[in-house]
């Protein structure tokens, strides 16, 4: 079980059997991500590349808790607002093929507007 429809439903289930919805607005849901993903930029905080590498290594399952938590914020506020995040991602991802041609980003950094 794995599809975001089904991901939701579980989310939604722990939160309701908590009675937690009442708490949750787009509002409070967008801060709470931000909050998550700090947390989840916090583990990488001050390292190089070898040491984020090192880290990884010995702190997999705490990364992997700081990438559920935003990830799980993200479908409660995706549920909230009554959109498809699956088709949300795919519209999106067509979107950024269109400003990120093949041709011209391929092996790049550079922002869409930079490309040229």
């Amino acid at each position: 079980m794995d599809s975001i429809r089904d991901l939701t439903t579980r989310i939604n289930a722990f939160r309701d059997a908590r009675d937690w919805k009442q708490f949750h607005n787009p509002k409070d849901m967008a801060v709470s991500i931000s909050i998550e993903s700090a947390e989840l930029l916090e583990q990488f905080q001050w390292k190089n590349a070898k040491e984020c590498e090192a880290h990884l290594q010995d702190n997999r399952e705490a990364v992997a808790d700081e990438m559920a938590d935003v990830a799980i914020y993200l479908f409660e506020l995706a549920d909230l607002l009554e959109m498809n995040l699956g088709q949300e991602m795919l519209r999106k991802l067509e979107k950024n093929a269109a400003k990120y041609p093949v041709e011209k980003a391929r092996g790049s950094s550079l922002k869409y507007n930079r490309l040229d």
